[in-house]
């Protein structure tokens, strides 16, 4: 049923939830209030038709990296940033030493430096957080922002799929209640596809078209006898989907070394690898990908720099400026920058204190998230926080206005409704967008 939604007021909306009765209480607000309470005029929206979300698993340090300030000057005893500062293509704005390509690329990015949330104990609740816009629900799983995307975004085609995951699956990348069928594709390496893709060389054709006979007259008889199952739908989607994924046209896309070399060794390591691979794939299509720097997190690794943790820190940031310094003109040069949306995101940020042996523990505060190209506004930063980065002293980001942001440049609205079975659940936590953005 469509309920109007025109000239609503607060008490049309509370004559409708008393319609409703009880049951439609208890599955929480109705679409009609859910639009009485969207702001009147409808926020503007970008034209980026792909996503690359680049996660740095563990929580960057802010003033390490993208939010620098005052260098501390008791060797990691001392408050502040571990590495001098540099400026950048955005007057008035630096970045950390190790970011030196990617400074003078800045004129093409957005640091948000004001992005925040009341997470710091747990990287599973804040990542969570952090991919759905939403904290965890003992009612509702909510669909990772890639899902959404996969949802909402029309595909490019069939034979390449709308999301990828290139890092550790978890409950924070599923596809919650959109289904299945918004679920990624999950690759470990850049080499190949992923491998119940890749066809023995001892099966032929035939063979293949005998088991693909066989497997669909039984999944037809069995679906005709549960036509009311939406899961049962869900999984025969996203099995003729591997099927169709299963050709040279989507497999062709792991052949890195048909890329001059002079670029792959731009790109750098692995992490690097997965960057170039994420920009082939939406080259062909893909509309969201997701490029963990580790693939597999674990607590006190990478970018969780507790302790010791910190003294190697450098070299993360090393690795993540030439890959996506490279990314970005490489993106450039083939003229899909302004298509494609960057995203430099992680859980939460670092204190400006060093722990006894070093190291930094949690902070949700105040933390720095990158955005660049997409056809935003860019050349100009976000937010500012205090002497040391702990503080949010102009423009605060909430996690919802982020995700707002990241929706509105892809052309979603973020206050678009989806629903759960008969529950309606707005594509944002009510967040809007940074209007300075967007033209």
């Amino acid at each position: 049923m469509k309920i109007p939604q025109a000239g609503l007021t607060r008490r049309d909306c509370i004559k409708t939830l008393g319609a409703a009765g009880a049951a439609s209480l208890a599955m929480g607000r109705t679409a009609a209030c859910i639009a009485a309470e969207e702001p009147a005029d409808a926020p503007a929206l970008g034209s980026a038709e792909h996503c690359i979300f680049i996660w740095l698993g563990g929580g960057a340090c802010q003033i390490d990296t993208f939010d620098p300030k005052r260098v501390t000057s008791d060797g990691l005893k001392d408050p502040g940033s571990a590495y001098p500062a540099i400026d950048t293509a955005i007057p008035g704005v630096q970045v950390c030493e190790h970011l030196s390509q990617t400074a003078p690329l800045m004129d093409r990015c957005v640091p948000v430096r004001t992005v925040h949330h009341d997470v710091i104990d747990e990287h599973a609740a804040a990542a969570y957080r952090m991919h759905t816009g939403r904290p965890t629900s003992g009612t509702i799983v909510y669909p990772s922002i890639g899902s959404t995307v996969s949802h909402l975004k029309e595909p490019a085609g069939e034979l390449v799929p709308r999301y990828v995951l290139m890092g550790n699956p978890s409950p924070s990348r599923e596809p919650g209640f959109l289904g299945a069928a918004n679920g990624y594709v999950y690759l470990t390496e850049t080499r190949q596809g992923p491998k119940g893709l890749v066809r023995p060389e001892r099966v032929s054709d035939a063979r293949v078209n005998r088991r693909l006979d066989l497997l669909k007259r039984l999944r037809d008889d069995f679906a005709a006898r549960h036509t009311n199952e939406q899961v049962i739908q869900n999984y025969i989607a996203a099995s003729e989907q591997g099927f169709r994924l299963a050709g040279p046209e989507f497999l062709s896309v792991f052949e890195l070394g048909a890329e001059p070399d002079e670029l792959r060794n731009s790109y750098g390591d692995e992490f690097g690898q997965r960057c170039l691979l994420a920009r082939r794939l939406i080259e062909r299509g893909t509309r969201f990908v997701e490029v963990s720097f580790n693939l597999n997190f674990v607590n006190g690794t990478g970018w969780d720099t507790h302790n010791e943790g910190q003294q190697n820190q450098h070299l993360l940031i090393q690795r993540l400026d030439a890959a996506f310094a490279t990314l970005l003109t490489d993106l450039e040069a083939k003229r899909l920058l302004d298509k494609t949306l960057l995203v430099i995101s992680t859980e939460f940020g670092r204190p400006a204190q060093f722990d006894g042996r070093g190291g930094r523990g949690h902070h949700a505060k105040s933390f720095s998230v990158l955005l660049a190209g997409g056809g935003l506004k860019t050349g100009q930063a976000v937010g500012a926080t205090d002497e040391l980065g702990m503080q949010i002293v102009d423009r605060p980001v909430s996690v919802p206005d982020l995700f707002a942001t990241i929706y509105a440049a892809l052309g979603i609205n973020p206050h678009e409704v989806l629903y759960a079975g008969d529950r309606p659940v707005p594509v944002t936590d009510m967040g809007t967008p940074v209007a300075d953005l967007f033209s």
